[in-house]
């Protein structure tokens, strides 16, 4: 029952931000004042503060009140980012999934936003790269590169979530590094691939092609099986 007495709460805080009754920034009224115009417990109440202080939504400093957060993407989706690290040793494939799923739209959606200065950065990035580049810089290149186009897709929740699965696959791709010696000259083929569609404004052959460099990365850790853990 306290459960779903906090689930009440939960869900009443929410809809005063959804109707502007609580703005970004504004300071929550009183504990007693909250808890009497929600109907709820003081104690439900600050188990609903509290899960919502969780996932950022609410920033509760000690001693000065409780405030709405920003509610910016990287806020919202820091949660995320940390149940992502918790798990990447046994999801590395579902990442992948997601990825190979969601980065082809943010790639398509980011063609006609990206400049020249964008497009000339991006090959500055394929240049530094042989195929004899170390792991280490062919990994924070490959990051690097999907990063700077993922953040010109104007959907700023997208583009935030591709960050955290970018950084929880990162040891997939030093393991293919590591045990797959046309890795490096692969990769640097498949992102000038997309580059070139970029640079054409073809936003629907740059989707194809980053679908395949992520799906090449997916199909290649299903064969291989997943990287060993960390000592």
């Amino acid at each position: 029952m306290a459960s779903a007495v906090s689930d009440k709460a939960i869900s009443a805080i929410k809809q005063m931000v959804v109707d502007g009754t609580l703005r970004p920034g504004d300071r929550l009224p009183t504990e007693k004042e909250l808890a009497e115009t929600i109907g709820v417990s003081r104690n439900s109440l600050r188990e609903a503060v509290k899960a919502l202080s969780v996932i950022r939504v609410l920033d509760v400093r000690q001693g000065n009140g409780t405030y709405v957060t920003a509610l910016e993407p990287a806020q919202l989706l820091e949660s995320l980012s940390f149940v992502l690290d918790m798990h990447q040793d046994s999801s590395h494939l579902e990442i992948l999934e997601l990825r190979r799923l969601l980065e082809p739209v943010a790639v398509e959606q980011a063609c006609p936003h990206l400049t020249e200065q964008d497009l000339d950065e991006l090959e500055a990035m394929l240049g530094q790269l042989t195929a004899g580049s170390g792991i280490e810089t062919l990994v924070e290149s490959d990051i690097a590169f999907h990063r700077l186009i993922n953040h010109r897709c104007p959907n700023a929740y997208l583009a935030t979530l591709l960050d955290s699965l970018a950084s929880s696959t990162s040891r997939a791709r030093v393991w293919r590094g590591l045990t797959d010696a046309s890795a490096a000259q692969r990769t640097l083929a498949e992102h000038t691939r997309i580059l070139e569609a970029l640079r054409a404004g073809r936003a629907d052959l740059a989707r194809v092609y980053a679908s395949a460099h992520v799906a090449g990365v997916e199909s290649w850790l299903i064969a291989q099986g997943p990287p060993p853990e960390e000592d």
